[in-house]
């Protein structure tokens, strides 16, 4: 009895964590769908509001969902000015987008941000998503989940940032945020347009 007990236990943490791992969203956008919600004005930690429309540049926009606290953007964020940095360069807006709202009092909470946004050191807008409507919009289910949109907002390129997604001293291998973005600015097909996200569950409301 006491087997079955144990394995029981195992089966539903295995459950949990698969759940808490996904997340919970709509359908994802596919490939060559256009950004819904581009008007859409979200705060930033600065106390601007900035819609997708106002931060899309000559080539696109990259769009990244993100936290905090999630020890798999612990482990990638510090990539994030970097990135901004290539996007710039390839003339292609960047936004982090924090749709965490079940804990918007807690960890994600605006001071919280504010906060994370210096000792991160991040250089671009990190902007409250109010009850994860962009997140909803997108099919968006971790942080971080990156949508990369070309010059007519439609999605070139969703996924990871690169094989590097569990701690920050495993050497990347595969680079493949950075060759999409190379490669939209150069007018060239994406390959692979898609990568399996990894990450933290969104966490949003319950309904």
């Amino acid at each position: 009895m006491k087997k079955y007990f144990t394995l029981s236990v195992v089966a539903l943490a295995l459950a949990f964590l698969a759940y808490a791992f996904k997340g919970d969203s709509g359908k994802m956008l596919e490939i060559g769908e256009k950004a819904p919600m581009t008007n859409y004005e979200m705060k930033d930690i600065s106390g601007e509001s900035y819609s997708l429309t106002d931060l899309k540049d000559e080539n696109g926009l990259l769009v990244i969902f993100t936290c905090n606290t999630c020890p798999f953007v612990l482990g990638w964020e510090d990539q994030y000015p970097k990135l901004k940095e290539l996007a710039d360069e390839k003339n292609i807006g960047m936004i982090l987008v924090n749709s965490n709202e079940a804990k918007r009092k807690k960890d994600d909470s605006m001071e919280a941000m504010k906060k994370h946004y210096k000792e991160a050191n991040y250089n671009m807008p990190y902007v409250v998503d109010v009850n994860h409507k962009l997140a909803d919009a997108f099919g968006a289910k971790t942080t971080p989940h990156v949508y990369l949109f070309n010059k007519d907002m439609k999605l070139a390129y969703r996924g990871l940032i690169n094989d590097r997604y569990d701690t920050r001293s495993r050497e990347v291998s595969k680079t493949y945020l950075e060759d999409a973005l190379s490669g939209l600015a150069a007018g060239k097909k994406i390959s692979p347009a898609v990568t399996e996200e990894k990450g933290c569950s969104i966490k949003r409301l319950k309904a």
